[in-house]
C-alpha cells in the first residue's frame, strides 16, 4: 500500500494518529525505564526531563498526522460547539474538585484515607515548564504542552473514540462508517467510557468515568465530532491553566 492508498483510508484516519500517540508515550516510558531518564543534579537538561523534548515531538507527529488525514473528518462548526464548550468546563471541574478539595481541607497523605481512591491527592508532581530554568525554555514547554494538551489530544483521541470506536462496535463485520456518528447504545457507553478510564492514571479513575460519560451524552445528543473535539479541548485547557496556577503539575 502506498502513501496515497493509505491516506485514502478512511479507517486508517480514524485510528492511525492515536494508535501513533499511544504508542509513542509508550516508546517513551520504556526509554525512560531503560536508563535514559537520569534524575541527577549533575544530568543535562534532556536527561534529566526528557519531556520537554519528547513531547514536542509527539506533538508535531501525531498534530501531522491529523493534517495528513485532515479531510476524512467530519466536522461542522456550528453552534453545538457551544453545548460541547459547556460541558467541557462542568466535566473538568469535576475531574480537578478532588485535588482541590485535598488541598483546601488539609489533607495529607496520612489523613486522606479511602478518599485518595477517587483521586483526593496533591498533584504536585508532573510536568513542571519551569523545569529548564530559563524564560525562553519556560514559554516553549507551556505553548508545547498546551498544543498536546488542547489541540492534538483532543483531536486524536475524539477522532477515533467518537469518530470511529463507537461506530465500530455497532457494526463490526459489515461498513460502520454508514452508522450515524453519535447512536446511543449501552454497549458503546460501556466499552468507550472504560477504555477512556483505562488509559490514564489509576488517582484519575473516578473523575475519567464522570467525563467519560459527559462525553458520550456530548456525542449523542449533537451527534457532532467537533463539539466533541472542543469540549475535550476545552477541558485540556482549562486544566493546564489550572495546573499552572495552582502547582498541581500531576493533573497534566
Amino acid at each position: 500500500m502506498n502513501l496515497k492508498e493509505i491516506r485514502e483510508n478512511k479507517t486508517y484516519a480514524h485510528v492511525v494518529p492515536l494508535a501513533s500517540f499511544m504508542g509513542l508515550s509508550f516508546l517513551f516510558t520504556i526509554l525512560c525505564e531503560s536508563g535514559f531518564l537520569w534524575e541527577h543534579d549533575i544530568a543535562p537538561w534532556w536527561r534529566h526531563w526528557p519531556e520537554h523534548w519528547f513531547y514536542p515531538i509527539q506533538t508535531l507527529i501525531c498534530g501531522g498526522m491529523v493534517v495528513f488525514f485532515w479531510k476524512h473528518y467530519e466536522l461542522k462548526w456550528d453552534k453545538r460547539i457551544i453545548f460541547g464548550a459547556i460541558l467541557g468546563v462542568i466535566g473538568i471541574g469535576f475531574w480537578i474538585l478532588p485535588t482541590h478539595l485535598y488541598t483546601a481541607l488539609g489533607y495529607t497523605e496520612d489523613t486522606v484515607g479511602w478518599l485518595k481512591h477517587i483521586g483526593f491527592e496533591e498533584r504536585t508532581k508532573g510536568f513542571n515548564p519551569a523545569d529548564l530554568g530559563t524564560e525562553s525554555g519556560y514559554w516553549i514547554s507551556v505553548i508545547f504542552r498546551f498544543l498536546r494538551a488542547a489541540v492534538v489530544v483532543a483531536l486524536v483521541e475524539e477522532i477515533f473514540w467518537r469518530g470511529f470506536l463507537m461506530r465500530f462496535l455497532l457494526d463490526m463485520d459489515r461498513n460502520y462508517w454508514k452508522v450515524p456518528f453519535g447512536k446511543f447504545s449501552w454497549l458503546t457507553y460501556g466499552v468507550v467510557t472504560l477504555a477512556f478510564v483505562f488509559i490514564h492514571a489509576p488517582v484519575d479513575y473516578a473523575g475519567a468515568v464522570i467525563y467519560g460519560t459527559l462525553m458520550y451524552w456530548v456525542a449523542v445528543r449533537t451527534k457532532s465530532l467537533a463539539a466533541c473535539i472542543v469540549m475535550h479541548g476545552v477541558s485540556n485547557l482549562l486544566m493546564g491553566l489550572y495546573a499552572l496556577q495552582f502547582g498541581k503539575y500531576g493533573l497534566w
